[in-house]
This record gives structure tokens, sequence and C-alpha cells, in this order.
């Protein structure tokens, strides 16, 4: 979310690290009975307003994918048939799936500023619906039904197409300031998937390796693991700098 180039746009981050994130444009575009229209998304700083001020007019009336989404507190994916998401599958009650979000900084003049990664919030996992192929049932619709794919099922019967939803507990936060996630956070915090530090070579830029490496969702830190407990330190104070006292004791 807030990371997609289909659109010239981008999420605005501003100078006291608040920010608002512009979901990306449903495929198709066409907005249906159930849909959330670009326009119609609220905004997070100004709760009585929405984010068109943001959003050029003619995308105002086109549905959005609102996903994840932080007033139910539910997250989507196609886990099934996407390598991406994959890895989400073995989500289990108590996890955190963090979100990073590609920012803009608002009114800075050097582009090459503009542009970062960003954490932006955390879904802790209390609720899960499986491998969509039917209308949930009147339970499930009251838990999940804000959800962006389960939107497009009731638009279209053929969107029940095996995609998984993952409802968050009270404890999921979204963020009110984004936490930024550069050279040094990479470092401290993330590795690949064979576990080694990213590598950072001189003819990619810093927000190219990052977008690379970060592509596909995947165990990044496990709470009984010991090797990971200074990772898991230094993700807590990086948080805990931009957002005191949002992350799970």
């Amino acid at each position: 979310m807030g990371a997609n180039a289909t659109h010239r746009f981008e999420s605005p981050i501003f100078p006291d690290g608040t920010f608002e994130m512009i979901p990306i444009i449903e495929s198709p575009p066409e907005a249906g009975a159930h849909s959330v229209r670009m326009g119609d998304v609220p905004s997070w700083m100004k709760p009585t307003q929405n984010l068109s001020e943001w959003i050029p007019g003619r995308y105002r009336d086109i549905a959005t994918h609102f996903d994840p989404e932080f007033i139910t507190r539910t997250y989507g994916d196609n886990c099934e048939r996407a390598a991406r998401a994959y890895a989400l599958k073995k989500a289990s009650p108590g996890d955190l799936i963090f979100f990073l979000a590609r920012l803009k900084t608002h009114d800075e003049p050097d582009p090459a500023g503009q542009l970062g990664f960003y954490l932006v919030g955390f879904i802790e996992v209390d609720d899960i619906l499986p491998n969509v192929r039917a209308m949930p049932t009147a339970e499930e619709l009251q838990r999940f039904g804000a959800n962006a794919h389960v939107r497009k099922g009731l638009n279209d019967d053929a969107n029940w197409d095996g995609f998984w939803v993952f409802g968050g507990s009270e404890r999921s936060v979204r963020f009110n300031r984004a936490v930024p996630v550069d050279r040094k956070f990479c470092d401290e915090v993330l590795r690949t998937a064979n576990g080694e530090q990213f590598e950072w070579p001189s003819h990619r830029t810093e927000l190219q390796v990052i977008g690379s490496y970060t592509r596909t969702c995947r165990v990044v830190l496990n709470g009984l693991n010991e090797e990971h407990e200074s990772r898991i330190r230094a993700l807590t104070t990086a948080i805990d700098a931009y957002n005191p006292n949002s992350f799970p004791n």
C-alpha cells in the first residue's frame, strides 16, 4: 500500500512524520456496489475528511483496493497463487504482519530525497479466513466484510478465488508516524531468505535494494529464536522512537 506505480500520485509523509496512505487502483477499476471509491478513502490524520485532495479528479470515482484497512483491522492476499504471499499461509494467531510502504516527502524540493520506504503499521493476527472459494457466512462477513478481497467477491462471484484474509486484534496498530526503513534499519533488523544481511551494490540505489529484498512476505523475526533477540530489540527501538508504547510487550 502506498508503493504502487500504476498511478502518478504518491502517499505523502509530512515533516512531523505523520502520513497518509493512498491505496492502489482496484482491478478491474470499475466500482461496484460493494467497492470503496478512491475519493471516499478516509483520511487517517483528519478522520472527518477523505483523501480527495491527494487524488486527481479523474480517479476519485474508480474502485480502490483499500487493503490493509485499519478501521476493522483486516488484510487480505492471494496466498494460494501469489508467490510473494505464500509464506502468509503459515501465519497463526499472535503473529505480527508488518506493512511497508513507499512514501513521498511532502514539499521536498530535492527529487532524490523525496521517496523512501517506511513501516506504517502492523496487524496482530487474531482471526484467519483461509482459501475463500465461496460466499463467506454471515458471521464471517461481519468480521471480514470490509476487506477489499471480500468486497470484490461480493461484486462478482468469480472473485471468490482462494484469497486469504487476516483479521487483527485490538493491539494492531496503524502508526501515527512512519518508521524509516533505511540501510541502517535493514542491517540491524532484516535478513535475506538465506539469513544473511542485505548486499548494497554501488550501481543500485538504497531504495532499489530495499524494494527488491522486501518484495515477498516471509518470516523475518521469531520471538522464540535467541539469535533474533538483538534484531527484535532494534525493531522495537525504531518503532518506539516514532510511536511510543505502540508495540506489544
